[in-house]
């Protein structure tokens, strides 16, 4: 049998992808490092302090609700068959589709001055577009939970929640956690919504647009740089914990 070169040939054509990905990263990296003045101005400027702060605020307490509020969701969509499950998955997913800007303005017209230009009104545009993935993320990862390891433990004795959180819970937190992650990676990436329903107070998203409107690409390019390094940190580091948890 002559050598299989299937493998070899996939991974050429996924490198273009890979390429394509982390040029742009790379590039505006390698610019920002021949202009460090403007980024030693930048990471001097409290309002951009105060907008990267309020962006890690915000997406982290997404990232919480999301899941307090979406692994018992994922759950329920795993474990139970009932009328309209299919309706409900497809509201689960609605979000991911809807353009963004219209996300914006749907969040203002049902919740109007509650939400406007506040923090309420950050999260809840970050909690609309990123709650799919922890709601599918938990759902996916309790199908991976074979039901009969919990049935066997309400044989012995032990409630529907005492199994959940002994057998289902630890057996899919590595998918829990991986949601985790995107969830609060798509949350501090959201921009048109957040532009729409809470301009004020700033986050670091929205701030890199107003500098790039107003000042142009040199005063816009630190912020990016910054959000891009801070965003990648966060998430390799994340990333490298549920590995570890996963492998332990």
């Amino acid at each position: 049998m002559g050598r299989d070169y299937t493998l070899y040939f996939f991974a050429a054509l996924g490198s273009f992808l890979i390429l394509y990905i982390a040029l742009p990263l790379l590039v505006i990296l390698a610019k920002q490092a021949s202009d460090v003045d403007m980024l030693l101005k930048t990471l001097h400027d409290p309002y951009v302090i105060e907008a990267l702060r309020n962006s890690l605020l915000t997406a982290t307490a997404t990232a919480l609700i999301a899941l307090l509020l979406g692994v018992p969701l994922g759950y329920v969509l795993a474990r139970k068959e009932f009328p309209g499950k299919s309706l409900v998955q497809a509201l689960v997913d609605v979000p991911i589709v809807i353009p963004h800007s219209v996300v914006g303005i749907m969040l203002l017209v049902t919740f109007s001055s509650a939400i406007l230009d506040s923090y309420k009104g950050i999260i809840a545009a970050m909690l609309f577009v990123s709650a799919p993935f922890a709601i599918n993320a938990a759902r996916d990862g309790f199908l991976a939970v074979d039901e009969k390891l919990e049935n066997v433990a309400r044989t012995l004795g032990a409630s529907r929640m005492r199994a959940f959180f002994s057998i289902a819970l630890p057996m899919a937190f590595p998918a829990i956690a991986s949601g985790a992650i995107m969830t609060w990676a798509r949350a501090i990436s959201e921009v048109g919504a957040i532009l729409i329903v809470a301009y004020y107070p700033k986050t670091a998203q929205v701030l890199v647009m107003e500098y790039f409107n107003n000042y142009g690409l040199r005063a816009s390019r630190p912020i990016s740089v910054v959000l891009i390094v801070m965003s990648l940190t966060v998430f390799v580091i994340l990333r490298w914990l549920v590995g570890r948890k996963a492998n332990a």
